[in-house]
């Protein structure tokens, strides 16, 4: 009896919404191409625009505003014709685009109202082949699959040289890829006729594949369980929907004819019927639901994910049909009594939730785990942020997408939770509170909690007569534990991928291109791990190798004249590879290296002897750091595990605690005046982190802890002591974070974020005595890209330049003269670096500027009125309109006229 059993979707009716519910100033672009034309998390629907070329996105909120209507905004994504788009499953923001110009991109986009991302996140490109599809693994996180002209690409975004597999090619062009639910397999279909089911970590061939059946276009779809669902055409040109078994593709399922039509079943484009089927594990396998008409031609359908349904009113499912110029959404309801009123059970089992399984690296190694399930039971939802908070943030000068919140996940930090309280649930955007014009600005700061007085720090790039340009042959492979390069106020040194491991010395008082024939260069004779200048010579550099030496070169006066060939010493004593070498901040001569032998060594440069050996570690030093006073030195290890040394009274750890989860990188620096230890890494799903740990109770863990995005390579610090902000980018990034940290919660403060034209490979900062105090420079950088040295100067916006702004410029250690040799640091002594101040001579603080005299602001006429009597308001008034006519006492001039008699009057 089961062909006769009774759906409960069975009488599902669409609703088409009315005009009012459109998303319209909508202009749909090219759609010459195989992929999605139109996508939707629960909060964002995006949608490809018109645009010469095809690379615009367009943008909107899935919610109208306050003033119910829609706002569209646009991104410029692509140098052509944009072909697929996917949104995360984990991250409603997050968005990966592909194109025809053979470029996958992430993106992290923000509420339509807001500044739109101008560089990606992550872009990958393997080649020149265009790209036609794009495809989020369901249960990994940062993992992809993506169709190219013949073949489909398995991507791990934190590895963005490289795919982890390319499967077998098709004989014709890729047309849709579909991965299973539980993320085991991934099927294709193609214009060669067949279906190909694929197991990407057991083989590159595919595991199933369907003999021909049709010849045009088809789509195909994973569904329940083993079940594959297909569109396409028979021999006779009617559309045909197929179901097959995954396991078992000699013959479908269930079949389908649906009629006649030029279009593919999946887009409906250019048709303006829209075609509804429940599938089942049983007969009957397909049966259509509902049949709905619609008013324009369609030019592509998205799925709203299932949290954004208004499981009240029993919403099953809401599609959004693109159209030429506007988007309709078409919701679909299941008649049911007490709609409205109660949560219906049996139509809403427990969905997937939005936390990744797993990272893209478990999968790939063998990992089965699937995404917790969240029910969609109304009281069972996690509060959402409080709108009146939001609103309130786009007041402010920036309007950009906010530097704290992560690119690939929802910041963690208790600074973020503390600043984003629970609304009700289930409460539509028009009955949230708005800001009261009323509100004072005092009390709408103590509402977003502190902010800080760099928060709209500005970075610029500086004038191009300042670079040093035409840089050839930059070795783009330095490891994690580099920068890339290294800077002093001098000269800049750069890698080259000469063989040989040349370094190029550049002279910052020659900018300019570089000419074309070769230039002297330091040859290191073995590939560059780490290079350091040393902080008070500006001429030596030390120089880690893949051959456990350290070489200290000496730079001649005005730079090389000739090839350099000789150290000025050799340092060995590492049995392994050298990860990074640093200076000691205050003693001349004391250089600290770590190696792959997991042992951190003191090198005394005065006799070219290694002085100490200190151990402990279980794994790679990710990275190390002397405390601002020079007496210990910190840790970051592969392990898991941040550590503290005193390296003169003992050789193993004084301090030991829990460091980042993740295992691809990490940086370590000391803040706040050497009482908390600043990390950078990865956490568990490789999503980089940043987290502040208290110096004197390292075991506790981080005080607090913000995810910043998904990236392969690790986010170098660099802070400023003078005014606690904090710099953050890694090597091939396009953005660079800025925080102020203070020493109570929120802990981390944002700042304006400064996005690179285009993808830096390291970026560096010179003393602070380069600095600029007329402009109200705090910092300094030199960003070094693949052919180019630019300088980047980071400005306070202040009004009154004219005078010092003694508030943000203190005083400045002179931390590029040494304060004691490395002799006496090792025999116990101490030393601290002298102060200067950064105040030119001819400027007066701001603090000392003269007072400006109070301007008195007078009320509107309205309120001395009111609190007026009438006979004052009266005799204010007769007195105003005297004085308009003038003096009463001059005579008019009619005065003057003879009248007529008054007998004439009876006349």
């Amino acid at each position: 009896m089961n062909r006769f059993k009774t759906s409960k979707f069975k009488n599902t009716t669409p609703k088409v919404a009315k005009r009012d519910g459109w998303i319209n100033n909508v202009r749909a672009g090219s759609f010459s191409c195989q992929g999605n034309h139109i996508k939707a998390s629960s909060k964002l629907v995006v949608f490809q625009a018109e645009q010469a070329g095809g690379g615009m996105l367009g943008l909107s909120s899935l919610k109208p505003g306050s003033d119910g209507q829609w706002t569209v905004a646009h991104v410029s994504c692509h140098s052509d014709l944009m072909t697929d788009m996917d949104f995360s499953p984990f991250d409603e923001n997050l968005l990966a685009t592909c194109s025809a110009d053979a470029k996958v991109k992430l993106w992290r986009l923000c509420d339509p109202e807001m500044e739109q991302p101008n560089s990606p996140e992550v872009t990958l490109q393997q080649g020149q082949d265009r790209l036609e599809l794009v495809q989020f693994h369901p249960t990994a996180s940062g993992l992809l699959a993506v169709g190219s002209a013949k073949t489909a690409l398995i991507w791990d975004t934190s590895r963005q040289d490289t795919p982890l597999a390319a499967l077998e090619q098709h004989r014709d062009q890729l047309q849709s890829l579909s991965w299973k639910k539980d993320g085991s397999l991934l099927a294709t279909s193609s214009k060669d006729k067949m279906l190909r089911v694929f197991d990407p970590r057991a083989q590159l061939t595919p595991v199933q594949v369907r003999p021909p059946k049709t010849n045009k276009d088809s789509r195909v779809l994973w569904t329940k369980d083993d079940l594959l669902l297909t569109t396409g055409f028979n021999m006779m040109r009617s559309q045909q929907v197929k179901l097959w078994d995954s396991r078992q593709l000699s013959k479908s399922v269930s079949s389908l004819s649906l009629g006649t039509s030029i279009s593919d079943v999946f887009i409906t484009q250019g048709e303006t019927v829209i075609d509804c089927f429940e599938v089942s594990t049983s007969e009957p396998f397909l049966t259509q639901v509902s049949h709905c008409l619609v008013d324009s031609s369609t030019r592509g359908v998205a799925m709203v994910p299932k949290r954004a349904l208004d499981v009240m009113s029993c919403e099953v499912m809401r599609l959004l049909q693109l159209t030429d110029s506007c988007i309709v959404p078409v919701s679909y309801q299941v008649p049911r009594k007490h709609s409205g009123q109660e949560f219906h059970d049996d139509l809403y089992p427990d969905t997937a939730g939005t936390t990744a399984a797993m990272s893209a690296e478990e999968w790939w190694q063998g990992g089965n785990k699937q995404v917790e399930k969240v029910s969609l039971h109304p009281d069972k939802q996690p509060s959402s942020p409080n709108r009146f908070q939001l609103d309130v943030s786009l007041q402010g000068p920036s309007r950009g997408c906010s530097a704290s919140s992560s690119p690939l996940t929802t910041p963690s930090s208790s600074a973020a939770a503390s600043r984003s309280p629970s609304t009700t649930s289930g409460l539509s955007s028009s009955f949230l509170p708005s800001p009261s014009p009323s509100q004072s600005t005092k009390a709408i700061q103590n509402l977003l909690g502190p902010t800080s007085k760099f928060r709209h720090i500005q970075g610029v790039l500086m004038h191009k007569d300042t670079h040093i340009t035409n840089i050839r042959c930059l070795n783009l492979t330095t490891p994690g534990e580099c920068d890339g390069f290294c800077v002093n106020r001098e000269r800049v040194a750069v890698p080259l991928s000469i063989s040989g491991g040349q370094i190029a010395i550049l002279e910052r008082s020659q900018p300019g291109r570089l000419p074309e024939t070769s230039m002297p260069t330091i040859q290191n004779s073995v590939n560059v791990a780490d290079l350091t200048w040393d902080p008070f010579d500006t001429h030596r550099l030390a120089v880690a190798g893949d051959d456990a030496k350290i070489r200290v070169w000496q730079v001649p006066e005005g730079g090389l004249k000739e090839i350099l060939t000789e150290p000025e010493m050799v340092l060995q004593g590492h049995t392994e590879k050298i990860y990074s070498i640093k200076f000691h901040p205050l003693a001349s001569g004391l250089l600290v290296s770590s190696s792959y032998d997991f042992t951190v060594r003191l090198w005394d440069l005065e006799c070219g002897e290694e002085v100490k050996v200190l151990k402990g570690h279980e794994d790679q030093i990710f990275g190390l750091a002397w405390s601002p006073d020079g007496k210990l030195l910190a840790t970051v290890c592969k392990d898991g595990k941040v550590r503290i040394y005193d390296p003169r009274k003992s050789t193993a750890p004084v301090k030991e605690g829990p460091g980042p989860e993740g295992h691809r990188g990490a940086r370590i620096l000391w803040v706040c005046d050497g009482k908390f230890l600043l990390v950078t890494g990865f956490d568990n799903l490789s999503q980089r982190q940043m987290s502040l740990h208290s110096a004197d109770s390292l075991s506790s863990g981080p005080l607090a802890t913000t995810n910043m995005n998904v990236s392969p390579s690790t986010l170098i610090p660099f802070y400023d002591p003078d005014t606690s902000v904090v710099f953050l980018t890694g090597k091939g990034d396009t953005r660079v974070y800025i925080y102020e940290i203070v020493q109570e919660e929120p802990y981390f403060m944002d700042c304006s974020s400064f996005n690179c034209p285009q993808p830096h490979k390291g970026l560096t900062f010179l003393p602070k005595t380069e600095c600029n105090v007329r402009d109200v420079e705090i910092a300094v950088g030199l960003m070094l890209t693949k052919t180019s040295v630019e300088p980047v100067a980071f400005r306070v916006p202040r009004v009154k330049k004219e005078f010092f702004q003694d508030d943000v410029y203190t005083d400045t250690a002179v931390w590029w003269e040494p304060a004691l040799t490395a002799s006496a640091w090792l025999s116990g002594i101490n030393g601290q670096h002298k102060k200067m101040s950064l105040k030119p001579k001819d400027m007066t603080p701001a603090s000392e500027a003269p007072k400006e005299a109070p301007v008195r602001k007078y009320l509107p006429s309205s309120v001395y009125l009111e609190e007026k009597t009438d006979e004052q308001k009266k005799e204010e008034l007769l007195s105003a309109m005297v004085a308009k006519l003038g003096n009463m006492d001059d005579p008019l001039p009619q005065e003057s006229f003879e009248g007529v008699d008054e007998d004439e009057w009876d006349d």
